[in-house]
């Protein structure tokens, strides 16, 4: 892979890195790298149906932050491979990822497999 295209995905890996952070903090507080934890809503109420509302609110922010932190964990091990030399190759089989998928998933770890 050239040195342009390697710069072209990792400008596209950075955006889609802020992006995701930037969506997780909209309801959870970041705790580490990549690492964030979904804030119970603040607006708890009196009433029973009110708490329910606010119990299933949260669990929805809980399987939202896992989702985004799973796509944050591969943009940063993309940019990580980036770094030490190993971008670009399929985890499974060690051949090239091909460069269509990349442009289309710069995170992605494996090529996809043809029939």
């Amino acid at each position: 892979m050239d040195q342009k295209t390697l710069e072209e995905l990792k400008a596209k890996l950075l955006e889609e890195k802020t992006r995701l952070e930037e969506e997780l903090s909209k309801f959870a507080k970041k705790v580490g790298e990549g690492e964030f934890e979904a804030e119970f809503p603040k607006d708890i109420g009196n009433e029973q149906s009110e708490n329910a509302i606010e119990v299933e609110e949260y669990a929805d922010r809980l399987a939202l932050e896992q989702s985004l932190e799973t796509q944050l964990k591969d943009v940063l091990d993309a940019l990580a491979k980036m770094e030490n030399g190993t971008y670009g190759k399929d985890e499974e089989t060690g051949e090239d990822i091909d460069i269509e998928r990349l442009r289309a998933y710069p995170a992605a770890r494996t090529n996809i497999a043809k029939k």
